[in-house]
């Protein structure tokens, strides 16, 4: 029997409650959540302290861990409320703050030194002194950037060896410097730094350059007649070099994704959680988790600044850390179609919120927490408002699905493309 080896935790993104729910459900042991004030998510986040309160319940029923962002860089302004907030969340007793602004740490140090402090991302840790300054400062974990590599991971843990390291191995990567970019702010007037940020970099751009000594007409540099996007990067993942990370000691692979949907927090923390045991079993990487990755939205793949030395072990086409094709978020091999809420055994059918088309004759995909093999069926017959019909749109509410088998709830439905 092969021995069972440590293994890092896996840690999940919650925008919501019902995120928060699939991201333990489909294996996540910690997750992160914050309110909008002084979180890096100011948008598209709908934590309340009584949603976090039920987040913090919820953690403790099914035994597992939940940390609350606090990862901004505020203003003057925001300081005098603070206090208030700090009391709030820690009466509610998390298992740790993520926290980026020393100023923020250093009020709830004084204010609450039982709550841990978790050093965000945000902080820009790259070196093992910078480790060893924010331990003397108290904090219990560092979130190191995204711009480390594995090697250099490694070399941190073994010279602050008590100190609980965390990484990044999934989802969307900032162009600037560990998210400390100006562009949104420029253009929108939406500070990134503030949780607003409007993703400008993904935009389609045109450039020009001249000459003024030789006054020169513009000449334009763009890949196409279109333009290009040239500051939009690739979606970082690293489920290929968790072995790795585990031997360099990391203690907490992080996912990124607090704005993205349901279907995204299930399909990336099954895929991951799966990978995961397999190595604490021993077990070498299964490549088909490769292929499931590949159902979720993305802007194409690459390992990010991890791989950084071992460029022989990364593809050809993932060296490139640009995509100068497209910059939305696109489906690779599936597309979401909706997630199972009710399943009618007298009537065989299914209840889903239908998030994109589905159409008679349509191949599903049916993913589950608990199977790591999915099952598929043919659409037969839809029902709308008790309607027979052919075809049904995203964004049109609750419909009913024949189905030949029974569905748990809380799966997943993908369609084949």
């Amino acid at each position: 029997m092969s021995q069972i080896r440590k293994i890092p935790e896996l840690l999940l993104p919650a925008g919501n409650l019902d995120k928060l729910e699939i991201a333990y459900m489909f294996g996540a042991d910690a997750a992160y959540c914050g309110v909008p004030r002084f979180s890096l998510r100011a948008r598209e986040n709908d934590f309340t302290m009584e949603a976090l309160e039920k987040g913090v319940t919820l953690a403790r029923e099914l035994g597992k861990k939940i940390y609350f962002t606090v990862n901004n860089i505020p203003r003057n302004s925001k300081l005098p409320s603070y206090p208030k907030y700090l009391d709030q969340m820690a009466a509610l007793k998390p298992d740790a703050f993520i926290m980026a602004d020393p100023g923020l740490i250093l009020m709830t140090k004084e204010a609450h030194p039982e709550i841990d402090i978790h050093i965000s991302v945000q902080a820009n840790t790259m070196n093992y002194s910078a480790v060893r300054f924010w331990k003397q400062f108290g904090a219990t974990r560092v979130i190191l950037s995204r711009e480390v590599s594995i090697s250099e991971i490694a070399e941190i843990k073994n010279q602050v060896p008590d100190m609980e390291i965390e990484v990044f191995v999934h989802g969307s990567i900032c162009i600037a410097h560990s998210g400390r970019c100006f562009m949104s702010n420029y253009f929108k007037k939406r500070d990134a730094n503030q949780g607003s940020c409007n993703n400008a970099c993904r935009d389609l751009y045109k450039v020009f350059v001249t000459n003024p000594k030789q006054n020169e007409e513009p000449m334009e540099l763009i890949t196409d007649e279109e333009g290009t996007f040239l500051m939009n990067s690739k979606d970082l993942r690293a489920i290929e070099f968790l072995q790795e990370l585990c031997d360099a000691g990391v203690d907490s692979v992080k996912v990124e994704g607090r704005t993205k949907n349901d279907y995204y927090v299930g399909m990336v923390a099954r895929s991951y959680r799966h990978t995961l045991d397999r190595i604490s079993r021993g077990e070498s990487f299964d490549r088909k988790w490769l292929e499931e990755l590949d159902k979720v939205s993305s802007r194409k793949y690459f390992s990010g600044f991890l791989t950084r030395g071992m460029e022989d072990r990364v593809p050809e086409e993932e060296r490139e850390f640009q995509n100068n094709e497209f910059g939305t978020s696109l489906f690779m091999s599936q597309k979401y179609a909706g997630l199972v809420k009710e399943y009618k055994s007298d009537t065989k059918r299914i209840v889903i919120e239908v998030k994109n088309k589905i159409q008679k004759g349509d191949v599903m995909e049916v993913i589950t927490a608990a199977d790591p093999n999915p099952l598929t069926f043919t659409v037969e017959q839809i029902f709308y408002k008790q309607n027979l019909v052919e075809v049904i749109s995203g964004g049109m509410g609750t419909v009913e699905l024949e189905v030949p088998f029974a569905i748990p709830t809380r799966s997943f439905l993908s369609k084949k493309l």
